[in-house]
């Protein structure tokens, strides 16, 4: 366990939050959520501002290239994102090639430096490799990574669940890999839960406190908990909830899956077993004990 955890645990007393619940540092900044939400793909604006809300989540993703920010009525995604509060992380979805991504990562820039908000230099860096499996293009996001990075970007950069993929991709400069737990959109959760736990010793060697947040796939509370409590700093996702069937009780529920899956890690599972292990002591029982 990394001194940053234990210090998680040893800080906390009687009266201050819960356990578990100290917030992310990415970049030198403070997050107090370490769920993520997107902002597309929901029926209408004004769903998407209370799922936000229930959410708890600090930081939300825009996608540069593809978001409509005024709508065919006239209406603005934007008037709907409470800008003093949440920090906007501008994303390339959408990219498939370096040259896009870094274009687009510029105009997200320029946007957010217009309106003020604090996440005008960072950029969710998303480089696929085909429109049907949505899955990354390793080379192409190392390269735009790198060209971002020169460009005084911080990247989160969102990465297959290949662990040398994604430590190459730290090894270009990317302030934290977000590795998928499967699929954009699947709803299939954390697929390959040894290649994460891999992801993230190779990540976090003699750097404890790197952050490694699990993106994509996510499409129930669960999945969300089950990434916290491998290890993960945090989690991203968008269409677990906008397309949930009531988006704002999903909303919660990811909340409340994000809080109680790192506290179930910094808790410490107890050892899986083949056989069973008695939680009460056989000593003094009145009847047989079969085997004995």
């Amino acid at each position: 366990m990394s001194s940053t955890v234990q210090g998680e645990i040893e800080a906390k007393h009687i009266g201050e939050c819960e356990p578990g619940l100290s917030p992310l540092v990415i970049g030198g900044r403070t997050i107090a959520s370490r769920l993520i939400v997107g902002t597309g793909k929901y029926s209408n604006y004004e769903t998407m501002g209370t799922a936000l809300d229930a959410s708890g989540a600090d930081v939300v993703t825009v996608a540069v290239r593809r978001e409509r920010l005024v709508n065919e009525r006239g209406e603005s995604l934007l008037d709907h994102i409470d800008l003093s509060r949440y920090m906007i992380l501008p994303n390339t979805a959408g990219c498939f090639s370096a040259d896009d991504a870094v274009r687009v990562s510029l105009l997200g820039r320029d946007l957010l430096e217009q309106l003020g908000n604090a996440g005008a230099s960072w950029v969710k860096l998303e480089v696929l490799g085909d429109k049907k499996t949505l899955l990354p293009d390793p080379a192409a996001t190392i390269e735009a990574t790198k060209r971002l990075v020169a460009e005084g970007f911080d990247v989160l950069a969102y990465s297959s669940d290949d662990p040398i993929a994604s430590l190459r991709i730290k090894e270009a400069g990317a302030m934290s890999v977000m590795p998928a737990g499967s699929p954009i959109g699947s709803g299939m959760g954390v697929l390959n839960a040894n290649n994460i736990a891999l992801c993230l010793e190779l990540l976090k060697e003699n750097d404890a406190d790197y952050p490694v947040i699990v993106d994509a796939g996510v499409g129930a509370a669960s999945d969300v908990s089950r990434a916290m409590e491998l290890g993960a700093d945090g989690v991203l996702l968008n269409t677990a909830i906008a397309h949930a069937k009531q988006p704002i009780m999903m909303a919660h529920a990811m909340r409340k899956a994000c809080q109680s899956g790192r506290q179930s890690y910094l808790a410490g599972r107890i050892p899986r077993r083949k056989y069973a292990t008695a939680s009460s002591p056989f000593d003094g029982v009145i009847s047989h004990i079969p085997g004995e």
